[in-house]
């Protein structure tokens, strides 16, 4: 018994001290997404491992995407499914300071694929070789390709480090972190759907120039961008009621169990209800949902309710369905997710969903509805928290109206 005994603990040591080199050094690592024209969209990671799994966290500025779906194999092999969207690294570690492989990204009809490299003890984003040429802190009014789109940077800058976002008509690009290099700017973010990076040019304090923005594997875009502190963005993402004299909507979707939940069913009624118009390959509907779900769990009580209306990638309601469940478990919503199942990137999305309303144009976009049933008020766009100042307007807007209206 003894002698069984000591089997049992010297085996468990063994599987111990194997999990152990099979796993890879535990700290901040930087990775680098491989473009084709030798371009790398840089970012960082933590990985930890907590109660002996693998735990890994994304690093943008102020926020942390918690990893927690790895695998890892005896042959040395790590597969880690981002959290929320259809995104996944495949590697092989080459050492446990060294991985290399590809992320891929799953698209409606084809897979992105980037190649990765990624190397412990390296907690810096991007170089600092000098001094800073200029602090870049406060708003810039920026243009970006051919067509001279409108953006708004909004940036941070403490010494040579960098944090801020983007904001567009359409929504913001999150959180980006980077440096001040001397008279040059980089900035990158990755969330598992985003991968950007951005490179300029700091002319003086007031112009930035010759800047290059890099989108996933293929995306390029030049811009520029002018200091300016009341710099404002065109409203060109508006929707509206087609017929003002029809202002209720009438729509019934599938939720996540296969059943029908329609706007007029009985547990609305007599509610102020929040229509969510979003889809699970989109990151500002990743942060609307999160604001949304604590949202709803502290209000619900006020006789407040919240439906998702989600266009998916593909019109498969299985493939559409367990995207979605990953938002719905990363963010605890506890309201009803509907699955349109019309695509995101059909032309008669809005004609075969809502066809009230003018088309949307933008995901997410939010609908707010009275305790009569009536479209009260409909925002397009979303600022998340990486926005600073334009997300605490945008919540300091939304809290009136529900206030009002659960008030009347």
């Amino acid at each position: 018994m003894k002698e069984k005994s000591i089997f049992i603990i010297i085996s468990l040591m063994i599987k111990i001290v194997t999990f152990s080199q099979m796993m890879p050094q535990q700290g901040i690592w930087q990775a680098k997404l491989l473009r084709k024209d030798s371009n790398a969209i840089v970012f960082n990671f933590q990985w930890q491992q907590i109660n002996d799994k693998p735990v890994l966290y994304v690093i943008n500025g102020a926020e942390r995407i918690k990893v927690d779906k790895i695998t890892i194999t005896k042959e040395d092999s790590i597969i880690f499914q981002m959290p929320v969207f259809e995104s996944q690294f495949r590697a092989k570690m080459i050492s446990k300071a060294k991985l290399e492989g590809v992320w891929i990204k799953s698209g409606a009809k084809q897979n992105q694929i980037m190649p990765f490299t990624a190397v412990a003890n390296t907690s810096a984003r991007f170089a600092i070789q000098s001094k800073p040429k200029a602090n870049i802190s406060g708003k810039w009014a920026m243009i970006f390709g051919e067509k001279n789109n409108p953006a708004i940077g909004i940036f941070q800058q403490n010494g040579a480090l960098v944090n801020g976002s983007i904001v567009t008509p359409t929504g913001d690009y999150r959180y980006l972190s980077g440096v001040v290099n001397g008279d040059t700017l980089r900035l990158s973010t990755f969330d598992g759907s985003h991968a950007f990076s951005f490179s300029a040019i700091i002319r003086n304090p007031t112009t930035i120039s010759d800047g290059i923005f890099y989108a996933g594997a293929l995306g390029k875009e030049m811009f520029t961008a002018m200091k300016n502190d009341t710099a404002t963005l065109p409203n060109t993402t508006a929707m509206y009621l087609n017929d003002e004299a029809d202002s209720k909507l009438h729509f019934a979707f599938k939720n996540l169990d296969g059943k029908l939940v329609s706007i007029e069913d009985e547990q609305f009624k007599n509610k102020v209800v929040i229509v969510q118009l979003m889809g699970s390959w989109c990151p500002n509907c990743m942060d609307e949902t999160a604001f949304l779900s604590d949202f709803y769990n502290k209000n619900k009580e006020r006789g407040i309710e919240v439906i998702g209306l989600a266009y998916e990638l593909t019109d498969n309601f299985e493939r559409s369905k367990n995207s979605i469940l990953k938002f719905k478990e990363r963010f605890g919503v506890q309201y009803p997710l509907l699955v349109t199942g019309v695509t995101v990137s059909d032309e008669k999305r809005t004609e075969k969903t809502l066809p009230q309303l003018t088309p949307i144009k933008v995901f997410p976009s939010t609908i707010i509805v009275d305790k009569t049933g009536r479209v009260h008020s409909i925002d397009t766009g979303f600022y998340g928290p990486g926005t600073g100042d334009y997300y605490k307007t945008f919540k300091h807007r939304f809290y009136s109206i529900i206030d009002e209206l659960v008030n009347q």
